[in-house]
């Protein structure tokens, strides 16, 4: 049975608040068994928070837009949340801590089975409402955390497929502890500039499959979570992502930083990376491992985009297992295999262990890397943050790096560098030296 929200009251004129009316269908929907709740009119709706409910699919037609409300309050679901979060004095690439629970929310199910989210119509965070500090290459929001565009929790046999997410303000599509999880062929379209507003955040999910995909974001494209605040849900676990297309001023993949349990069984395949700061990143910062991970045909080309702003200097591929704060018990990575990987890069591969046996199994297998000239905004150091210790540790540029990592193959990846990079860089020869040579490797 079809509900279309304007035989609720919904008006889509861009101005008035059509947020009883979308709710009241939802709920009718779902208190009669199921079915379709409709957008339509290719018109704007404009919406503060609802609640998606079991049964229910929330169909946008193409040219229909549901847009965030102007107002703070609007993103209130309970009437007693914190309308302004923590105020943002610091910027939030040196303090960004988050235990994965936000205070306020637009699109919001939690305790739910069978919702979907469908159509070809398009999903409007309203970004400009939570600008903080803009600076060329940088705009932080005014307070922190902010407000998810898509925010699921603990929900089974999800689905979200077709739409347009664009402006998000915060983590644009983030799922706490869901199962049985397909994201296929949507668009992702996030300001490049507006820091933390990541992609697809599966957060102790188990059972994704994530195809099809475009996303253009600042912070990380797709990055796999296991935050404190999901910590009932157990592992992050038998994920697929295959055939998405990647943009990022961070990292186009991620797993990490939170950390707080274990990743397994990752598979990325068939993607492009384009026009990113970083490409590829593993970055274990908490007591949680990561293992059995394999990256497999995928296309990377990265450049430098800001020396201040974004963590990461251009690596395509970067594997890193540091302590996030004093006293922390840091995991493992284990068993990542890169596989039939191409990349072009201002900078080489990083792989970096703050102790001598975190970091074990690396694989590379028909792996090339191409130095580009590029930006030349060359920094000599290595990026870890974030980190307990010093965030910067001062080296010279090289094509590849391995600290405190054993048993990493590198029979597989053959490195080139570009004629105008040869005084820049150390040549193969000495970057190889330095992978293998003292305490490096095994």
């Amino acid at each position: 049975m079809i509900y279309d929200i304007r035989d609720y009251g919904a008006v889509g004129n861009g101005i008035s608040n059509d947020t009883a009316a979308i709710q009241a269908a939802i709920d009718e929907c779902a208190l009669n068994g199921g079915g379709l709740v409709l957008l339509t009119g290719q018109c704007i709706y404009r919406s503060g928070a609802f609640v998606l409910r079991s049964n229910v699919e929330f169909h946008i037609e193409e040219g229909t837009v549901l847009k965030a409300g102007d107002r703070i309050d609007d993103f209130d679901l309970t009437g007693g949340a914190d309308l302004s979060g923590s105020a943002v004095n610091i910027p939030t690439y040196e303090n960004c801590d988050y235990d994965g629970c936000p205070n306020l929310f637009f699109i919001y199910a939690k305790d739910a089975d069978n919702i979907k989210i469908s159509g070809k119509g398009t999903i409007d965070g309203n970004e400009e409402l939570f600008y903080g500090k803009i600076s060329p290459h940088h705009i932080d929001g005014s307070f922190y955390p902010r407000v998810p565009l898509i925010f699921f929790e603990n929900t089974g046999n999800l689905s979200v497929s077709d739409v347009t997410l664009r402006k998000s303000a915060f983590w644009t599509l983030h799922m706490v502890g869901c199962r049985s999880v397909t994201i296929s062929n949507i668009n992702i379209l996030n300001n490049r500039l507006l820091a933390n507003c990541d992609g697809i955040d599966p957060d102790h999910c188990r059972d994704v499959m994530i195809t099809g995909c475009k996303i253009r974001s600042a912070d990380d494209c797709i990055v796999f979570k296991n935050t404190s605040y999901g910590g009932a849900y157990g592992f992050c676990e038998n994920i697929t992502v295959e055939d998405c297309d990647l943009s990022s001023t961070s990292s186009a993949i991620k797993i990490g930083t939170e950390s707080e349990d274990t990743f397994r069984n990752i598979t990325v395949n068939n993607c492009r990376i384009t026009d990113s700061n970083r490409g590829i990143s593993l970055q274990l910062r908490d007591k949680g491992n990561i293992e059995n991970v394999r990256f497999e045909n995928i296309r990377i080309d990265t450049h430098f985009v800001s020396k201040e702003h974004w963590w990461g200097d251009a690596e395509p591929i970067a594997v890193t297992a540091v302590k996030r704060r004093p006293g922390t018990k840091i995991g493992h990575i284990k068993n990542v295999t890169f596989r039939d990987i191409k990349c072009s890069s201002e900078n080489g591969i990083l792989i970096y262990g703050d102790e001598p046996s975190n970091i074990s199994g690396v694989t590379f297998s028909n792996v090339s890397l191409n130095i580009k000239k590029g930006s030349g905004k060359i920094r000599e150091e290595r990026d870890l943050r974030p980190c307990e210790a010093t965030p910067f540790i001062t080296a010279p540029p090289s094509a590849l790096c391995i600290i405190n990592a054993k048993s990493t193959d590198i029979s597989g990846l053959r490195i080139f560098i570009d004629e105008s990079k040869r005084n820049i860089f150390q040549s193969v020869r000495e970057a190889v030296r330095e992978s293998i040579g003292g305490q490096s490797s095994d």
